[in-house]
C-alpha cells in the first residue's frame, strides 16, 4: 500500500495541475489492516465503548463488513464522544473522541489526502506534517528575524480555529485536487457525523473535530489556501520590503522590513479570515516593532523592547557574545505556570506511594519538558522547572505523615540514590 500511495505523491509533485479522481480504491482491507497496526490501542474509546484490542478479536471479521460497507455506500461514522479540556487561560477546549472504526477510515483518509497535497504544501507550513517539528518551525522563524530585514512583527493566532472550519470550503479545496465522489462521500459524512455530550446528540455544521486523525491535515489544507498559498503568490510579490511567514496549525507569525507593508498585509488578512469563516484572536493577535531596529530604539528610549510568544516560547531581543543582535527564548510564563501547577498536583496525589515510582515519573515528565523547551538560550526556564519540581517534591514528601520524613540533608541524600534528572539543553537553534 505504502507503494501506491508514494506514486499518487510522485505523481502529485511531478503534475501540480493533476486531479485524481479515482482513488477511492485505495481504502480496501489491506490499507484498513495496515492503519489498524498503526493505531494506538491506549487511547480513549468512542461512544461504542470498542477497543482496539476488542476489535482486533475478530479483525478479519470486521473489516470483511467495513469494506462491504464502503463498497455500497452503507457506511456511516458515528457521533464523537466530546470531552473538555482545560486551557492556559483557564476556559476549555473541546476534543472529540471517535470510535475505533471511524478512526481506521479516518487514518486511510488522511494518508491519501496527505500523499496528494503534502508536495503542494510551502516550507513556511510546519505542523502536523512528516519530517516537520515545532523546533523547525523555531528555526526557520530565527532566521526570518536574525537574518532578514525584519523590523515588524505581527504575531497572530486564529480564534477557535478547529471549531470554525467551514465544510462547504474544506470540500472545495479538497476538489481542487481530488474528484473521486467516493473519498468526497467519505470525508462530508465524517464531517457532519455530529457530536455527542451528556447523551444529548448535537449536530455538526462547521469545524473538524479536534481528536480526528484527519484533522491536522484538513487543518493544513484549509490553511495552505487561506493563508499561506495567499501570503506568498498574492501579498508578498507587491510587497515593498522583505516578508516573510512561518505557520504551526493555527498558530502563525509574519515578518515584515516596512511598517506600511505590515499594517496593510493585517487589514487584508482581518478580511480574508472573515472571509473563509475565521476571525483573529484578538488578544493574541498583534503588530509590533521587533528586530535589531526595535531593540536599539528602545535603548534610545531606556524602554524595553516588545517580546512576543510563539510556540510556547517568550522571543526577545537581546545581544550575543560579540555584542551583535540576537532574539533569544525563555519558556512563557503561561506555560511554565501550567505545567508547574499540573506537577505539583501530581506530586500530591503520588506522595504516599513509593519514593522511586515517584521519581521515576516526575524523571518521564522532567526529561519530556527538556526535550522540549531545551532549547538555545533557555537553560534558565528549564533549570526553574527542575528547582519547582525538587521543591514541590521535598514538601510533599514530608506531608505523608503527621512527623516529617526528610530534613534539607535527608532528602539531598536520597536524591543521590533515586537523582532527579539534571536540566540539559537538547536542542540548538542554530542547526
Amino acid at each position: 500500500m505504502g507503494t501506491k500511495l508514494a506514486r499518487i505523491s510522485q505523481l502529485s509533485r511531478e503534475n501540480p495541475d493533476m486531479v485524481f479522481t479515482s482513488i477511492g480504491h485505495l481504502i480496501n482491507k489491506e490499507m484498513l489492516k495496515e492503519c489498524h497496526e498503526k493505531m494506538d490501542g491506549k487511547k480513549a474509546v468512542g461512544i461504542d465503548g470498542v477497543t482496539k484490542d476488542e476489535y482486533g478479536r475478530n479483525l478479519e471479521r470486521n473489516l470483511d463488513v467495513l469494506v462491504e460497507k464502503l463498497k455500497k455506500k452503507a457506511y456511516k461514522p458515528k457521533p464523537a464522544r466530546k470531552v473538555e479540556i482545560p486551557k492556559d487561560n483557564g476556559k476549555t477546549r473541546p476534543l472529540s473522541i471517535y470510535c475505533y472504526e471511524d478512526k481506521l477510515v479516518q487514518e486511510a483518509l488522511k494518508e491519501i489526502l496527505e500523499a496528494v497535497f503534502e508536495p503542494h504544501f510551502y516550507d513556511e507550513m510546519m505542523g502536523f506534517r512528516p519530517g516537520r517539528s515545532c523546533h523547525m518551525a523555531l528555526r526557520q522563524l530565527n532566521g526570518m528575524l536574525e537574518r532578514e530585514r525584519t523590523s515588524y512583527v505581527l504575531d497572530a493566532d486564529i480564534a477557535s480555529f478547529f471549531n470554525h472550519l467551514n465544510h462547504d470550503w474544506i470540500i472545495k479545496f479538497i476538489e481542487s485536487k481530488i474528484k473521486d465522489p467516493n473519498i468526497i462521500r467519505l470525508i462530508r459524512r465524517m464531517l457532519k457525523a455530529g457530536i455527542m455530550e451528556d447523551y444529548v446528540y448535537t449536530e455538526t455544521e462547521e469545524g473538524s473535530g479536534q481528536g480526528s486523525v484527519c484533522s491536522p491535515i484538513i487543518a493544513n489544507i484549509y490553511m495552505h489556501y487561506v493563508l499561506v498559498w495567499w501570503f506568498k503568490e498574492a501579498v508578498a510579490p507587491h510587497m515593498r520590503g522583505y516578508c516573510g511567514l512561518v505557520v504551526y496549525a493555527d498558530d502563525f507569525v509574519a515578518c515584515f522590513q516596512y511598517r506600511d507593508d505590515a499594517e496593510k498585509f493585517y487589514e487584508h488578512l482581518i478580511k480574508r479570515m472573515r472571509h473563509f469563516g475565521l476571525s483573529l484572536e484578538e488578544e493574541k493577535s498583534r503588530l509590533i516593532k521587533f528586530g535589531r531596529f526595535a531593540q536599539r530604539d528602545a535603548r534610545l528610549k531606556e524602554e524595553k523592547a516588545d517580546t512576543f510568544v510563539f510556540l510556547g516560547f517568550t522571543h526577545y531581543c537581546s545581544t550575543g557574545r560579540s555584542g551583535k543582535f540576537r532574539v533569544k527564548r525563555k519558556t512563557a510564563g503561561k506555560k511554565f505556570s501550567k505545567k508547574s501547577r499540573e506537577v505539583y498536583q501530581l506530586i500530591k496525589l503520588m506522595r504516599t506511594r513509593p519514593v522511586p515510582e515517584i521519581i521515576r515519573k516526575l524523571n518521564q515528565i522532567l526529561v519530556g519538558y527538556y526535550h522540549y523547551y531545551g532549547i538555545t538560550d533557555n537553560s534558565s526556564g528549564i533549570s526553574a522547572f527542575y528547582h519547582h519540581v525538587y521543591r514541590s517534591l521535598f514538601y510533599w514528601l514530608n506531608r505523608r505523615s503527621q512527623k516529617k520524613s526528610y530534613t534539607w540533608e535527608g532528602y539531598q541524600e536520597m536524591l543521590k540514590v533515586y537523582p532527579l534528572a539534571q536540566p540539559k539543553i537538547y536542542v540548538s537553534i542554530y542547526t
